[in-house]
């Protein structure tokens, strides 16, 4: 198939990520509710939309997808419509989580009901950053062109480069959370990250979801450093999620709190999705755990600062 003739639907910001990343945002013709990099698609179509309201504290919206998820199979809706008359010939989605974006099934069930087209679905489903390589490629081999793996493996050989020398009793103790009402700290690829940028990652097993985290848990292991990043939130919103957590009357018996090591980042951009992006992921972790070993810092103000 030739890329005039693909016409691709992303149903997940990680994805439309990934095809920008393999040149093809041109091809794209429709995409999610939250895809929203690179800028240029933002103009495209919306194929989904939640069920619930976005809107409200970490814990308001906690309480409705929980509600939702017990009385409903999805928390989101595709738009069959929108599909029919976009008439894709492929649809990337995702099988990982069924609170972040449309699930598989739902996209099956969608593209079963059109009429006109039978567009190959492309599920991803990485856990580990290894596994997201292995999507890229597996997208660039569907789409027939080449994935710029390499360069991006530089990058990080770059970031682990920058801390060698240093010994591990150097490394600072990091916790990384995920959501703030309910705790709940990063996994997936969240810890090897950590890992990669010198850091010794509190919670979390990599390749495994992210687990919920108790303020007893937290305060027992006291970490050196304390990095956010709620899920699909921007810099403005997890600022008011720190805000939250430091009222609790413990918040400031918290060595990293004492020590003023407490971050707070664009995780919606950045460490929240499974895609090339990761990439500046490390690179911000490597700008918070260690600043004297990067050139300049460069996403201080846009991917991360500090708090308060």
């Amino acid at each position: 198939m030739a890329h005039d003739d693909l016409r691709i639907v992303s149903l997940i910001p990680s994805a439309t990520e990934i095809v920008a990343c393999l040149g093809l945002t041109d091809c794209l013709v429709g995409r999610s509710h939250e895809c929203d990099y690179p800028p240029k698609a933002q103009a495209l179509p919306i194929c989904t939309e939640p069920k619930f309201n976005p809107a409200g504290t970490s814990g308001e919206i906690h309480d409705r997808v929980t509600d939702l998820l017990q009385s409903a199979l999805s928390v989101y809706r595709v738009k069959t419509e929108v599909l029919e008359q976009l008439r894709p010939t492929h649809i990337l989605t995702q099988a990982q989580c069924e609170v972040c974006a449309v699930s598989l099934s739902d996209v099956e069930q969608a593209v079963a009901e059109l009429t006109h087209v039978q567009p190959q679905i492309i599920s991803l489903q990485p856990n580990t950053l290894a596994e997201v390589w292995a999507d890229i490629e597996r997208v660039a081999q569907v789409l027939r062109v080449a994935a710029p793996i390499a360069a991006l493996q530089q990058r990080v050989a770059a970031c682990v480069a920058a801390t060698q020398g240093l010994e591990k009793t150097d490394w600072p103790t990091v916790a990384c959370i995920e959501w703030a009402e309910p705790l709940m700290a990063a996994g997936n690829w969240i810890p090897e990250l950590v890992e990669m940028a010198g850091g010794i990652s509190l919670f979390g097993a990599i390749g495994q979801h992210s687990p919920w985290l108790t303020w007893e848990k937290l305060l027992a292991a006291n970490p050196d450093v304390i990095v956010l990043m709620p899920c699909g939130f921007d810099l403005q919103r997890t600022r008011q999620d720190a805000e939250l957590l430091a009222q609790h009357p413990q918040w400031q018996s918290l060595k990293a709190v004492q020590m003023s090591k407490v971050y707070i980042t664009d995780g919606n951009q950045y460490f929240n999705r499974p895609g090339p992006r990761l990439v500046e992921s490390l690179e911000i972790l490597l700008e918070i755990l260690h600043p004297d070993r990067v050139r300049s810092l460069r996403f201080q103000g846009t991917g991360w600062l500090g708090f308060p």
